[in-house]
Parts: structure tokens; C-alpha cells; sequence
């Protein structure tokens, strides 16, 4: 008999297998797998038999990283309910559009965002529950209570792996976020591959500096109970707090945006000085600089992976795999090829980088085409949205939107997103290349190169740039390290001080914002 593949089954393999080993640490609570399991039943018992959920319902969260949080991962797909984890920084009229266009029934919501979401009630007229994760008050059921009251006993109904497990939202930095449809199979065969890959033991200590609401906390909010490993919850990102936890837990694996990795980079001295070496970090989300992984690596002795997705593939497809040969290149030599997208993990499909007349280009590390893929981590589509679904399904491949080369060994490297490329006379200009140039300069923190009108040359670079604290850099120096890393025709033209570069909600470089000039740049 088949039984359908969903990343449920991992959390019952854990609760038979590892029953007294501990899973879940949120500050002063611990709780072995035995008791997670037991309370993400007793979960799904209140939404069945107290909130009236059946499957197809969706059930929003809005939350940081807290072990309630982890536990909707379970207690809701669980009823062939679909899971819709919000990001928690976006505006309260985000929230009700999003709760709104997913047809969510029920929202749990943390108690910093409590105002924010009583503040939209009369937009959301279709939720018929209000859950507190913590801190409830009036109007707000209490989630610890209810949870304390119940029975482990619910239902279990018939999930096939075709059905929906979530849906995500993406950013929406150019117009409205769109819901990407996740099920079952997807889910499953991401974890698969990413234990593939990422090789995981019930001896790993996995930090959550990685927000459980962005595509699933790339899939390890399931990849860790399969491992049998232990889900530290940390709920805000400090330098200080981020090494104190690592220590304190000894925590040997983390996975962190590029801009986290500079912020880890860039940390007060004292702090980095208590770096635990060893740790293994995962990082995607934003091709990172190759200077900020030789520092990592150099300095505090981490090991950094980088693996390449989307939200809409589930979302790992390639990883930056290890090669034996690669240990006899010089460390600089080594952050280079590490800051590459690398290869299709074993789950992934088909991956390919082809023209604009879907033709695959040749592995010569110099023709750029777009990244396309297909196969069974690939998301079902974009939630009532068939035009969307349907352009980026063109041809029978889903489309990227990423600009890359395939090197000779087959290794991908994204140099941009394709709207993002710059053609300045004629010429094609890697945003990126010109970054991770600029990253190498030691008074550089972050900087985000973009695309700008001119009389001559139709399009050119301008840089727009953090300088890192302490230090200073004029135009004419950076220039002069531009110049003398790059072909003279990539360097920027003009620089641009800021004191922050504008960001998504999950930490991407806003560009549009940078390209238009807007008011969110913060001039120096």
C-alpha cells in the first residue's frame, strides 16, 4: 500500500524514536519530543473540535520564532488544514490583504502584533477566531490555555501529498505579494534532499536565526525533527544575544540571509570574540560577497554553504557542494567558488540556465541566461492567481527571473536578477560582481549597485554604499578599488553615502527604491 509522502511523518518518527530527547528550547521552556508532539495533538484537537477547522481551511500566524510558532508547522497541516505563516514585520494593512486573499478562517498572532491585527478586524470580516500565542486579552483566545484544557485525540483525515501544506507569501516589494502554493510532496522532498546535502544527526544543535515564516524556515522547521536534532527558538537577532546562544547551547548549526552574515561579520569584537568555531551555516535568500564568507570562515572558523531557491521551489534546487580539490585552493580562492549557486540538489528535478529562446547556454562561465527548473519540489502555483501562474510556468519550466552562468565544472552562479542587470553602452554589467568588488574594501559594510540614466552611455552603475563604523572611504579611493578590481567600464560612477540601504521585510535589498531615488534612502 502507498501512502502519501508528507513532512508530517518525520515529527511521528521522532516521538517513537527520540521520545525523551530534547526538541524545542524557547528561553525557559524545554520540551523533549514526546511532549512537542503531545502538545501539537492537542493543538489540532482545539482547532478541529473547539474552532470548527476542516480540511482546506487556512489558519494565519503572525509570529517571530517561538516554539508555538514551530508547532503550527504540525498542528495545522496535520488536519489537511493549509498553514499560512505571515511575516510578522510587514504593515497591518498587509496582514489584512493577506488574510484576506488566502480566505484565512482563524489567526494566531503573537503578542507584539495584537494591536496591529485588532486595528484591522472590521477588514478581515471572514476570521471567526482570534488566538493569542501569548500575552491574550480581550477579544483573544488564549492559546496555553486552550491548549492546557485539551485532549491529544482528534480526527486524522486522509492527506493526500498533492494537497496544500501552505501558503507563502513573497515580499511584495513591486506590487502585491502573491501566495505560493506549497503541498505536501514539495515539502517532503526538499527536507529529503536538504539532509541529502546538509547532513544533519540527532547530535546537531540548530540555532533559528532564520525566520520560521520565510518559505517555511527554508524547510527546517521539518528538516530538524527528521534529523532528530534540537530547534533552539530565538526570537530577535542580536550580535551579543546570537554568540551567547550559540555558547550557552552549543549550537552547531544556523542559517542566515546574506545580511545577516554581514551583521555576524561586522560584530563588536567582544562578541565575536566568544564565537564557537565549527558552526555550520547555511546561507541563501541574496548571492553573499565572497569577502564577508572568507571572514566568517578566517575569523571565527564557521563552515558556509551557500544554497540557491525560491520560495515558489520549496526552496532549495542547487547547493554550493564541497568538492575534494576545492581544499587545495587558498582560502580566497575557495570564497569565491563558495559564493556560487553550485548544483541541483538530488530532489530537485531538472535545473537549467537557457536564452531567451529557452535554449540551454553553454558552460562557459561568461553567457548569461536565466536559471529555469522543474520537477517535484516545484510549488502547485500561485494561489488564486492563474495569470501569474501561468507566466511563470512558461513553456513547462518555472521561470526564475535570475540572470546566471554555468562555469565549466557545472557549478551556477547568479549575476543578477534579470531586471536588475545594467547595460551600460552596450555592454552587460553584473550589479553583483560590482558589489562583491566593492565588499573586498575594508571600510565597506553593504552596498547595493543599481542602474542609472545617462546621456552617454544610455545606462551606468552607481553605487550606494554603508561605510562600516570607525572607518572612511571618499568616492575617488573606492573608485580607485573599483577600477583596480574590475574592468574599467564595471566601476560605478558615481557613489552614494547612505546610512542604511532599504530592505524587505526579509532582508533583500529593495533596488526599485535605490533606482527611483525615494525618500526611504537615508543620506549620510
Amino acid at each position: 500500500m502507498e501512502l502519501s509522502l508528507t513532512p508530517l511523518d518525520f515529527l511521528q518518527r521522532a516521538r517513537l524514536i527520540y521520545p525523551n530527547r530534547e526538541a524545542v528550547v524557547d528561553g525557559d521552556l524545554r520540551l523533549t519530543y514526546g511532549q512537542f508532539a503531545d502538545r501539537c495533538d492537542r493543538w489540532s484537537s482545539v482547532l478541529q473540535q473547539r474552532l470548527g477547522v476542516k480540511g482546506g481551511d487556512r489558519i494565519a500566524y503572525i509570529a517571530p520564532n517561538t516554539h508555538a510558532q514551530l508547532e503550527s508547522f504540525y498542528a495545522v497541516p496535520q488536519l489537511a488544514a493549509t498553514l499560512v505563516p505571515i511575516n510578522y514585520r510587514l504593515t497591518p494593512d498587509d496582514f489584512a490583504y493577506i488574510i484576506n486573499h488566502s480566505g484565512s478562517t482563524v489567526v494566531c498572532a503573537h503578542s507584539d502584533q495584537l494591536d496591529a491585527v485588532d486595528g484591522i478586524r472590521s477588514q478581515i470580516p471572514n476570521v471567526r477566531h482570534y488566538v493569542a500565542l501569548e500575552g491574550a486579552c480581550d477579544g483573544w483566545l488564549d492559546y496555553e490555555t486552550l491548549l492546557a484544557n485539551a485532549s491529544p485525540s482528534f480526527t486524522k483525515p486522509d492527506i493526500p501529498e498533492s494537497g496544500l501544506l501552505t501558503i507563502n507569501y513573497t515580499s511584495g516589494t513591486t506590487s502585491r505579494p502573491k501566495g505560493v502554493m506549497i503541498t505536501h510532496r514539495n515539502a517532503y522532498m526538499n527536507t529529503v534532499g536538504t539532509l541529502i546535502h546538509a547532513h544533519m544527526s540527532p547530535a546537531d544543535v540548530y540555532l533559528w536565526t532564520l525566520p520560521m515564516f520565510h518559505a517555511n524556515g527554508w524547510t527546517f522547521t521539518w528538516t530538524v525533527t527528521a534529523a532528530g536534532a534540537k530547534h533552539i527558538c530565538l526570537r530577535k537577532i542580536d550580535p551579543a544575544t546570537l554568540f551567547d546562544t550559540i555558547n550557552d547551547e552549543g549550537v552547531t548549526m544556523l542559517c542566515a540571509a546574506p545580511t545577516v552574515l554581514i551583521s555576524i561579520a561586522n560584530a563588536p569584537d567582544e562578541a565575536r570574540a566568544k564565537a564557537r568555531p565549527g558552526v555550520r551555516v547555511l546561507t541563501a535568500g541574496a548571492p553573499p560577497a565572497a569577502a564577508t564568507i572568507e571572514r566568517i570562515e578566517g575569523e571565527l572558523g564557521w563552515e558556509i554553504t551557500q544554497v540557491y531557491g525560491l520560495t515558489e521551489t520549496a526552496p532549495f534546487i542547487t547547493i554550493c557542494e564541497p568538492l575534494p580539490e576545492h581544499a587545495q585552493l587558498s582560502m580566497r580562492e575557495r570564497a569565491i567558488i563558495k559564493a556560487r549557486q553550485g548544483v541541483a540538489l538530488s530532489t530537485s528535478g531538472d535545473i537549467d540556465v537557457v536564452d531567451d529562446r529557452m535554449r540551454p547556454v553553454p558552460h562557459d562561465g561568461e553567457t548569461i541566461g536565466e536559471i529555469v527548473a522543474r520537477g517535484n519540489v516545484i510549488m502547485r502555483g500561485y494561489y488564486n492567481d492563474p495569470e501569474a501562474t501561468a507566466k511563470a510556468f512558461a513553456g513547462g519550466w518555472f521561470h526564475t527571473g535570475d540572470a546566471a552562468v554555468i562555469h565549466p565544472d557545472g557549478y551556477i552562479e547568479i549575476r543578477d536578477r534579470i531586471k536588475d542587470v545594467i547595460i551600460s553602452g552596450g555592454e552587460n554589467i553584473s550589479s553583483i560582481e560590482v558589489e562583491g568588488a566593492l565588499l573586498r574594501h575594508p571600510a565597506v559594510q553593504e552596498v547595493a549597485v543599481v542602474g542609472m540614466p545617462d546621456e552617454q552611455w544610455g545606462e551606468a552603475p552607481h553605487a550606494f554604499v554603508v561605510v562600516s563604523p570607525g572607518a572612511t572611504v571618499t568616492a575617488e579611493e573606492l573608485n580607485q578599488h573599483a577600477r583596480d578590481n574590475l574592468a574599467h567600464f564595471k566601476a560605478p560612477k558615481e557613489y552614494h553615502f547612505v546610512s542604511e540601504l532599504p530592505k524587505t521585510a526579509t532582508g533583500k535589498i529593495q533596488k526599485f527604491v535605490l533606482r527611483g531615488g525615494r525618500a526611504a534612502i537615508a543620506t549620510q
